[in-house]
């Protein structure tokens, strides 16, 4: 392909007409750089270098200049909340709420901020209220959201149940594992209450939670804690039984429950041996606890300190060395018990600081398994396994 040289002398004029046109462009539109004070200027830099503070004061400077700046109420107010100053922040999404001169849209944006303070501020009441008026609107599914999280906050579980369809419905997300555990936590209550329809009660919510979650294991621990409470062990092997088959790891959370029903049978031989099978499997010590108890009932110390023995050699566990310790002390002599009495007393604190499940989302430490984080709300961020357990499977 030829050059053609008359290209040349075209390259200059469009440059002349580009810059004609910026400049008829100029003429025609305001400096927006003109229209700005400074102080919005150096509110941005301050932003940039991470200085909110400054930031805050300098954005202040230009709404008290220029009122009319809305942007930057809406930008004033974010600081405010994220720097914990809620009350401000309250002011500035309030008045703007409040303004008559705003569109629709503008409108619903400050509600929905102002929810957001409400929220951070722990005024639950005040800030459902508040994305109770985003009710179909564009910030409505976003609402129904936090609707959803103030729900869980105070533990109101059939609202829970009734905003999470409502948002499976409307926004199509699949909420199936947090309805189950809604529907588990009314179970798990009605359960520990001594009213006259709690069984009744527990039964329905557990086929609630199944029908939501058919493969989340809850449904069936819960199921085998109300066989046992309606005196059906079978029933209660049969439901756990679901668990041990599928998953395994749970097993430490009704290892002496499944136990006990083993034992009402007349078949403990066979539940310990389900019970060890799952233990070498996934190796813990309240599994490991449990099947000891039952040996030292079933066979006496020395059989349970023999089998307790053998297992800390296989899997060491500070844990299992003061359960170790404690049969050892069962079955020792006058002169060995008072170096085993010291042995567990100085591991003993470590020992308790080891135990707590920890949330694998937030690090929260507590003493129980919970289904749902107290530190972060989050749901099903405990694995069934104790601290030292989680850090020596690293």
């Amino acid at each position: 392909m030829e050059f053609e040289t008359w290209w040349l002398l075209a390259i200059p004029l469009f440059f002349g007409l580009g810059w004609l046109a910026a400049r008829l462009d100029s003429r025609g539109s305001p400096k927006v750089t003109g229209e700005l004070p400074d102080a919005y200027f150096r509110g941005l830099n301050f932003l940039l270098n991470e200085q909110p503070d400054k930031a805050i004061d300098a954005f202040i400077d230009v709404v008290r200049l220029d009122p009319e700046t809305v942007e930057l109420h809406f930008a004033l107010g974010n600081l405010f909340r994220r720097r914990g100053e809620t009350d401000r922040a309250i002011r500035v999404h309030q008045n703007l709420a409040e303004r008559t001169d705003l569109d629709s849209a503008q409108r619903e944006h400050a509600v929905f901020e102002l929810g957001q303070d409400y929220l951070r501020a722990g005024l639950l009441d005040r800030a459902e209220d508040a994305f109770n008026r985003l009710e179909g609107s564009g910030y409505g599914a976003a609402a129904l959201r936090h609707r959803l999280s103030i729900a869980q906050m105070v533990r109101d579980w059939p609202q829970a149940i009734a905003l999470a369809l409502r948002l499976q419905t409307d926004t199509g997300e699949s909420l199936g594992r947090e309805i189950a555990h809604f529907h588990g936590e009314i179970a798990a209550r009605a359960l520990a209450d001594s009213g006259p329809q709690r069984l009744e009660v527990a039964a329905r919510e557990i086929a609630a939670a199944r029908a939501a979650d058919k493969s989340h294991p809850r449904a069936s621990l819960l199921a085998g804690e109300l066989a046992l409470a309606e005196a059906d062990p079978a029933a209660a092997i049969a439901a756990w039984q679901e668990v041990l088959d599928a998953q395994p790891a749970y097993a430490a959370l009704f290892a002496t429950g499944w136990l006990r029903a083993h034992e009402s049978l007349g078949e403990l031989p066979r539940g310990l041996a389900a019970l060890e099978a799952a233990h070498r499997a996934h190796p813990g010590v309240d599994t490991l606890a449990a099947i000891a108890d039952a040996l030292v009932s079933a066979q006496g110390p020395t059989q349970a300190l023999h089998w307790a023995d053998e297992q800390l050699r296989s899997q060491p566990s500070l844990l299992g060395l003061e359960k170790l310790l404690g049969l050892r002390r069962a079955v020792a002599g006058e002169a060995e018990q008072s170096d085993l009495a010291l042995i567990q007393r100085l591991i003993t604190p470590q020992a308790r600081r080891l135990s707590r499940y920890v949330c694998t989302n937030c690090g929260f430490k507590a003493r129980q398994f919970y289904w749902q984080c107290p530190g972060c709300s989050r749901w099903d961020t405990y694995a069934p396994r104790r601290g030292e357990e989680l850090e020596a499977g690293r």
